[in-house]
Order: C-alpha cells, then structure tokens, then sequence
C-alpha cells in the first residue's frame, strides 16, 4: 500500500555488467537513499542475466509489482554491434514484466570502457575509444586524478564519483555534440539509443540516471 504515496521511494534494480560499475552503484546507493532503493545482485551480468533474474529467480519474480525501474549499467562495444537487436528484445520483455506501469528500462551506456565516464567526473574529452590502447590511456589518464584506483574498488570509485555533478555537466556536453553526427534526439527514446549503441561515437548516457535521482 505504501507504494501509493507519493513519497515513497523508487524501487530500481540495477545489473551492472562489471565490479567497477558495481563499486560506482555502491556510492549512488548511499547518495541517494532517501529518494530511491537501488538494488543489485553480487554477480555481474546484464540482458539475459537480467531478464533470467526475473522469469526464473523467485526472489525476484515476487518483487516485480514494485520495481519502478531495471537499470542495465554497461559498456558499448564496437565489437557487439551485432547484438543490439537480441538486446532489444530483452528490453522489451523486461518492460512488460508489469503491464500498469509497465517497468522502465535505463540503459547506462558508456563507449568502450566505464572509466572514460569516470574520466568526464575530472575534464571534458571525446577521445577516440576503439582498441585496447585506447582504453589503456583512458585509464592512465583517470589514474593522473585518482593515482590509487583499482577496478571494483569501492573507495577510490567512491573517490571519483562524489564528482557527479562535474560529470552529468560533461556527459550532457558529449551527447549534445553528436546531433551534429546524426543523433536523432536527446530524449531517451529507442531510436535513440540504438543510435547511439551502433554509431561508434564516444558518449555516455550514465548522466541521465543520475539526474533522474537527483530530480526525485
């Protein structure tokens, strides 16, 4: 019954496809609790671990009638630009796990790797992100701002994000530029975001999550 107040808390399950979303999750957590319970399970995984979470796990299955929104935390990679239409399918079945609402899935897209979101908590950069080495100098230049962090690491990630405000502000720079490429909009619409999933550009959408929370 609690649900129909308007001050209850939003109810999102999170799956994050690696410990250092993970660790990033642990600080928006306690950031924002008064306004929303985030939970997520100890594994990593997201499309199919989702969407095997919540047709075959009855922990999770009973809960769906109050799940306000599944969060899928992951990197875009030019290399799995075959699997958007299998991934679309998932969002679809996870949006009507419940019919009245039905769930609103978020895709928390970063290109390539998670610390160029991490990156934009510091400066403003488009690099190139296609190969290792480029990843590689993502990483060398977040550790030139935060010289003890470690992937999954709870306490330099807890370091990093306590920035967001900096990265919401860089990350909505970022996709405001690729309407000049060809994005068709700012609105987080399907269009979008295969758009944004096949287009090979630099960009993030974790932003957005986070100003949904800070909106609540």
């Amino acid at each position: 019954m609690a649900r129909k107040f308007q001050s209850a808390k939003k109810v999102i399950y999170v799956f994050c496809e690696g410990e250092s979303e993970q660790a990033y999750l642990h600080f928006l957590k306690d950031a924002f609790h008064d306004v929303a319970v985030l939970k997520y399970p100890k594994s990593t995984g997201v499309f199919e671990f989702a969407l095997d979470k919540f047709t075959k796990d009855s922990k999770y299955r009973n809960n769906i009638d109050v799940v306000d929104e599944i969060w899928l935390f992951f990197d875009v990679e030019i290399s799995e630009q075959d699997k958007w239409e299998k991934r679309y399918e998932i969002i679809k079945q996870l949006r009507n796990l419940k019919k009245k609402p039905k769930i609103r899935v978020r895709l928390l897209m970063t290109s390539a790797c998670v610390e160029y979101w991490f990156l934009l908590h510091y400066k403003m950069t488009t690099p190139s992100l296609h190969t290792v080495a480029d990843k590689e100098r993502t990483l060398q230049q977040l550790r030139n701002y935060v010289p003890d962090y470690k992937k999954g690491d709870e306490i330099s990630t807890g370091k990093i994000a306590a920035n967001y405000p900096t990265a919401i502000h860089n990350g909505e720079q970022v996709l405001s530029a690729l309407l000049s490429d060809g994005l068709p909009s700012l609105e987080d619409t399907d269009e979008r975001n295969q758009w944004l999933a096949l287009s090979g550009k630099t960009f993030t959408t974790v932003q957005e999550a986070i100003e949904y929370l800070e909106n609540l």
